[in-house]
């Protein structure tokens, strides 16, 4: 036998006494893909829904936030707003604030130990501390208060329009103003936003889908697609709508819900064909 055949034998045998080599693919539990196709379109998603839980049918939620294990919940309506820390478990608030009658709650953003809460047409924010929701202090804005998140230096805010507010965390002064286009069309209607591992995730008001928005030039990266998570006979209202987006940044689990909604769903997002 050759020489060189000998050692190839040798060889292969000692590579199948060699322990097994495990490869492991890792994809992200919320994420499937890149958030744009090669021609640099916005690319499309639809769901998995990975959990489900119960939420406040009667709640009008306007702002969604994770933090520690629990959800931190904003609703609306004039005289029925609230505050409230809701065991994401059961949807049992484990602490509740009502807001005063003339104020509209809106967005939320939780910045350290406080929550900082929008209101509709008040053109007053509200700060909070988290352990106790005790009123810290307030501010005033320009305009309608809608969706709040912050990308844990600045907040993100929007307004109705097709642009999100950049302000100073710690003084809420605005420093600057993001335009939202899918190509070159105008995103308008943004409601609740959350931050997503490095993008802002926005709800367009009266409709099912979620637009992935670039930090930095206000480009529409991806969309989300949610129609069909919600059975219809739970959306008899007008205003039953697709608003709440919450993000546990360490678990990487996507919450999302809607106004007068019985559930909360956890959710993967699947790109496309």
């Amino acid at each position: 036998m050759p020489v060189a055949l000998v050692r190839s034998k040798i060889l292969l045998r000692a590579f199948l006494l060699l322990p097994p080599i495990l490869v492991t693919v890792i994809s992200s539990p919320v994420v499937d893909g890149a958030p744009q196709t090669s021609s640099g379109r916005a690319r499309e998603y639809t769901f998995e829904i990975v959990h489900s839980y119960p939420h406040d049918a009667s709640a009008f939620t306007q702002g969604l936030a994770y933090r520690d294990g629990f959800l931190y919940e904003s609703t609306g309506l004039n005289g029925r707003s609230s505050l409230r820390k809701v065991r994401l478990e059961t949807g049992d608030p484990v602490r509740k604030i009502a807001l005063p009658a003339d104020f509209f709650g809106e967005g939320i953003a939780i910045v350290n130990h406080e929550i900082v809460q929008l209101t509709w047409q008040s053109k007053t924010g509200l700060v909070y501390d988290i352990d106790d929701f005790h009123l810290l202090r307030s501010f005033q804005y320009g305009g309608e208060g809608w969706g709040l998140t912050t990308d844990g230096r600045h907040l993100l805010m929007s307004d109705g329009t097709s642009e999100i507010r950049v302000l100073d965390a710690r003084t809420f002064a605005e420093l600057r103003r993001l335009k939202v286009r899918d190509d070159r069309n105008p995103v308008s209607d943004l409601n609740e936003l959350e931050f997503v591992e490095g993008e802002i995730f926005a709800n367009v008001w009266h409709t099912d889908k979620i637009a992935r928005i670039s930090p930095e030039s206000g480009k529409v990266l991806g969309w989300i697609d949610l129609t069909g998570i919600l059975s219809p006979m739970y959306r008899r209202e007008p205003e039953a709508v697709l608003n709440g987006i919450a993000y546990d940044a360490h678990g990487k689990r996507l919450f999302v819900t809607g106004k007068l909604w019985p559930t909360i769903f956890q959710i993967r997002l699947v790109g496309k064909k």
